[in-house]
Protein backbone atom coordinates (compact mmCIF):
# COMPACT_ATOMS: atom_id res chain seq x y z
CA UNK A 1 0.00 0.00 0.00
CA UNK A 2 1.35 3.40 -0.93
CA UNK A 3 0.63 6.01 1.68
CA UNK A 4 1.10 9.67 2.39
CA UNK A 5 2.12 10.01 6.02
CA UNK A 6 2.08 13.00 8.27
CA UNK A 7 -0.97 14.54 6.62
CA UNK A 8 -3.10 16.15 9.29
CA UNK A 9 -6.85 16.45 9.42
CA UNK A 10 -6.72 20.14 10.31
CA UNK A 11 -8.71 22.83 8.54
CA UNK A 12 -7.60 23.16 4.94
CA UNK A 13 -6.27 19.61 4.56
CA UNK A 14 -7.76 17.71 1.64
CA UNK A 15 -7.49 14.27 0.05
CA UNK A 16 -4.61 14.45 -2.45
CA UNK A 17 -6.52 12.18 -4.85
CA UNK A 18 -9.96 13.81 -5.05
CA UNK A 19 -9.59 17.14 -3.22
CA UNK A 20 -12.36 16.41 -0.72
CA UNK A 21 -11.76 18.08 2.69
CA UNK A 22 -10.44 15.60 5.27
CA UNK A 23 -12.85 16.78 7.95
CA UNK A 24 -15.97 16.65 5.74
CA UNK A 25 -18.53 13.93 5.21
CA UNK A 26 -18.97 11.57 3.49
CA UNK A 27 -16.42 9.06 4.57
CA UNK A 28 -17.10 5.48 5.53
CA UNK A 29 -15.86 4.13 8.85
CA UNK A 30 -14.30 0.73 8.13
CA UNK A 31 -13.17 -0.09 11.68
CA UNK A 32 -12.49 1.55 15.02
CA UNK A 33 -9.94 0.43 17.64
CA UNK A 34 -9.28 1.77 21.13
CA UNK A 35 -5.70 2.68 22.04
CA UNK A 36 -4.00 3.80 25.24
CA UNK A 37 -4.28 7.44 24.15
CA UNK A 38 -7.61 7.45 22.27
CA UNK A 39 -8.53 5.47 19.19
CA UNK A 40 -7.49 4.56 15.68
CA UNK A 41 -10.22 4.82 13.05
CA UNK A 42 -9.85 3.32 9.57
CA UNK A 43 -12.01 5.22 7.08
CA UNK A 44 -12.56 5.23 3.34
CA UNK A 45 -12.82 8.53 1.45
CA UNK A 46 -15.49 8.94 -1.22
CA UNK A 47 -12.80 8.37 -3.89
CA UNK A 48 -11.81 5.03 -2.32
CA UNK A 49 -8.63 6.09 -0.49
CA UNK A 50 -8.22 4.13 2.76
CA UNK A 51 -7.23 6.41 5.66
CA UNK A 52 -5.93 5.82 9.18
CA UNK A 53 -7.14 8.49 11.60
CA UNK A 54 -5.61 8.93 15.06
CA UNK A 55 -8.16 10.34 17.51
CA UNK A 56 -6.88 11.62 20.86
CA UNK A 57 -6.96 14.66 23.13
CA UNK A 58 -5.24 16.70 20.37
CA UNK A 59 -8.09 15.99 17.92
CA UNK A 60 -8.22 13.94 14.72
CA UNK A 61 -5.23 13.47 12.41
CA UNK A 62 -4.92 11.41 9.26
CA UNK A 63 -1.63 9.62 9.81
CA UNK A 64 -1.63 7.47 6.68
CA UNK A 65 -3.65 7.01 3.52
CA UNK A 66 -3.57 4.80 0.45
CA UNK A 67 -4.31 5.83 -3.07
CA UNK A 68 -7.69 4.72 -4.45
CA UNK A 69 -7.71 1.09 -5.63
CA UNK A 70 -8.23 1.95 -9.30
CA UNK A 71 -5.48 4.60 -9.45
CA UNK A 72 -2.28 3.39 -11.17
CA UNK A 73 0.92 3.79 -9.19
CA UNK A 74 3.72 6.02 -10.38
CA UNK A 75 7.07 4.75 -11.63
CA UNK A 76 8.71 8.06 -10.75
CA UNK A 77 12.11 7.58 -9.20
CA UNK A 78 12.61 4.11 -10.66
Amino acid sequence: MTSTTGTTGTTGAVCPYCGWPDDAEPFQVVSRHGTATGSTVWTRCGCGSLQVRAVDDRGVRIVSRSRPAGLPWSRAGR
